[in-house]
C-alpha cells in the first residue's frame, strides 16, 4: 500500500487560468478534493479534523479554471495492446466531451497503436468527429485499431510536435502505461507543453491501484455464458467433463469472479493459488472422486494457472517482451484424458476457450456506463493541464493518479481473502495440494 503521500500528487503543465466553457458548474471539483488510499482510516474530511496526514487520490471531474484554450487545442487518442470491450465506447466518450462540452473541433485517432506515430510504418491518421463516431458503441474491437510491441520514444514525441498535438490520451494496458510514463517524461524533458492522459485498459482486472477495468464486467457475463454451456455438455453425457479456460495471464480475477456469478464450477484453478495434478489430494484424484459420486464435472481455468508444468519448456517473449505463457488448458485437457484411459474409465471432455471471442465483443450496458465516465473525466484531466495521469476507479471514486504509481505493478487475487475464500466455498474444491497441514 502506499505510504508517501508524495507519491500521489499529480503532475500540471502549470497553473489553469482560463474559465471553462461548461454550463454545469455546480459539477466542479478542485484539486484538494480526493479520497484517502486506505478507506479504513475513513474519509477526507473526518482525516482532516483529525490531522491525519495519509497519502489520498485527486478527485477526477470538471475543473473551474481550465489550461488549454479550446479553439486552438489539437488532441489525439490512440488505443495499444490487447482488444478489450469498451475500446470505443472509451473513443466515443473523449470525442463528444471534447466536441459538445469543450468546443475542440481538432480530434484525431492515432491509427494500429503507438506504431501509428512512426513515419516508417505509414498509417493514416483518422479525423474523430461526433458523427464518425456516433453508432461506435455497438462495434467491438476498436475502430482505431491496435498494435503490441514497443516503438522509439523520442519518434512517439516528435510526431506529436509536428501534429501540434496539445493532450494525448492512451488507452492500455501495463505496458502502455510504462511507455506513456516515458512519453510524458520526454516531453517534460523538451520542456514542451502536452498532456499525457492515461485510462487502463486491461480485461484481466489487475493493474494496481485500480479497483475495477474497463471490459471486465462484459468479460464475466460471457464467461458466465461459457460455464452454463460447459455444464449443460457435462451433464449430457456419462462422466462429463466441461473445462473452459479464461483470460487471466498473473490475475485470477475472471475465472474467480465468473465461478461465483454461475456457480456451476466444481474446480477453479488461478495463477496466485498453487495446485498439483498427481497425488492423493491433487486435481486428478479429486476430479475422479467427483466423476464416481456426481457423474459429470465443471473445470475453470484461469491461462496464467499451473504455469510450473512447463518449467523445463524454452521461454519465448511476445511482441511486447512478455513471456508467452504455455497453454494450459491444452494441457490440462491432455493429462486427464490420459489419466482416465489409464485407469480404464471412458469420459467425455468439452474443451472451450472463449477469449478471443471476449476480447472482440461490444461492451454490456455496465461497461458502457463506466467508459462513458472514464472518457470524460479524462477529458476533463486533460483540460485541465494534467499530465502523466492516469483516470483511475478507488473507493467508489474516480480519481486521477500519477501514471508512475500503476505502471510495472499488477494487482492480484488475495489467496487468503474474500473473493477466493467465497470460490473455495461455492466449488468446495479443496486445496488441490498434497501437503495438506
Amino acid at each position: 500500500m502506499i505510504e508517501n503521500i508524495e507519491e500521489t500528487k499529480v503532475q500540471s503543465l502549470g497553473e489553469a487560468k482560463i474559465p471553462s466553457p461548461l454550463k454545469r458548474r455546480e459539477n466542479f471539483v478542485s484539486d484538494d478534493q480526493g479520497v484517502l488510499v486506505d478507506a479504513s482510516l475513513g474519509n477526507m474530511q473526518h482525516a482532516l479534523e483529525r490531522g491525519t496526514v495519509s497519502p489520498w487520490l485527486e478527485t477526477a471531474g470538471p475543473r473551474e479554471k481550465i489550461y488549454f484554450d479550446p479553439s486552438k487545442l489539437r488532441c489525439a487518442i490512440v488505443t495499444c495492446g490487447g482488444l478489450c470491450p469498451g475500446l470505443n465506447d472509451i473513443i466515443r466518450s473523449i470525442v463528444l466531451e471534447l466536441y459538445y462540452g469543450y468546443g475542440v473541433r481538432n480530434i484525431y485517432g492515432i491509427r494500429y497503436g503507438l506504431q501509428g506515430f512512426i513515419p516508417k510504418y505509414n498509417h493514416d491518421i483518422m479525423e474523430l468527429t461526433p458523427d464518425a463516431v456516433g453508432n461506435i458503441l455497438e462495434l467491438g474491437g476498436s475502430i482505431l485499431g491496435s498494435s503490441r510491441g514497443p516503438q522509439d520514444i523520442d519518434e512517439i514525441v516528435d510526431s506529436l510536435e509536428r501534429m501540434n498535438i496539445g493532450i494525448l490520451f492512451m488507452v492500455g494496458g501495463d505496458g502502455t502505461l510504462k511507455a506513456a510514463t516515458l512519453v510524458a517524461e520526454t516531453i517534460l524533458e523538451r520542456g514542451l507543453k502536452i498532456s499525457v492522459v492515461g485510462i487502463p485498459k486491461t480485461i484481466d482486472n489487475d493493474i494496481y491501484m485500480v479497483a475495477r477495468s474497463f471490459g471486465f464486467e462484459t468479460a464475466i457475463d460471457v464467461a458466465a455464458e461459457a460455464i452454463k454451456g460447459a455444464h449443460n455438455e457435462s451433464k449430457g453425457y456419462p462422466n462429463g467433463i466441461g473445462l473452459i479456460k479464461l483470460m487471466g495471464r498473473h490475475s485470477g480475477y475472471i475465472a474467480a469472479t465468473a465461478t461465483l456469478a454461475q456457480q456451476d464450477v466444481n474446480f477453479a484453478l488461478i495463477p496466485e493459488v498453487d495446485f498439483d495434478l498427481d497425488g492423493p489430494q491433487g486435481l486428478l484424484a479429486a476430479l475422479a472422486e467427483r466423476l464416481a459420486h456426481r457423474g459429470h464435472a465443471v473445470i475453470v481455468v484461469a491461462e496464467g494457472a499451473g504455469q510450473k508444468y512447463f518449467k523445463d519448456d524454452k521461454e519465448e517473449l511476445d511482441e511486447s517482451g512478455n513471456i508467452r505463457l504455455k497453454d494450459i488448458g491444452i494441457f490440462l485437457k491432455n493429462r486427464i484424458v490420459a489419466y482416465f484411459k489409464e485407469k480404464g474409465v471412458s469420459v467425455s471432455l468439452k474443451y472451450i476457450d472463449p477469449s478471443y471471442m471476449i476480447r472482440s465483443l461490444p461492451a454490456n450496458a455496465n461497461d458502457h456506463v463506466f467508459c462513458s465516465f472514464l472518457g470524460r473525466d479524462a477529458v476533463h484531466a486533460g483540460m485541465a493541464g494534467k499530465t502523466n495521469v492516469l483516470i483511475g476507479y478507488w473507493n467508489y471514486t474516480y480519481v486521477l493518479l500519477p501514471m508512475g504509481l500503476s505502471a510495472g505493478k499488477r494487482k492480484q487475487v488475495e489467496p487468503h481473502g474474500k473473493l477466493w475464500n467465497s470460490v473455495m466455498e461455492a466449488t468446495g474444491q479443496g486445496r488441490l495440494r498434497n501437503d495438506q497441514e
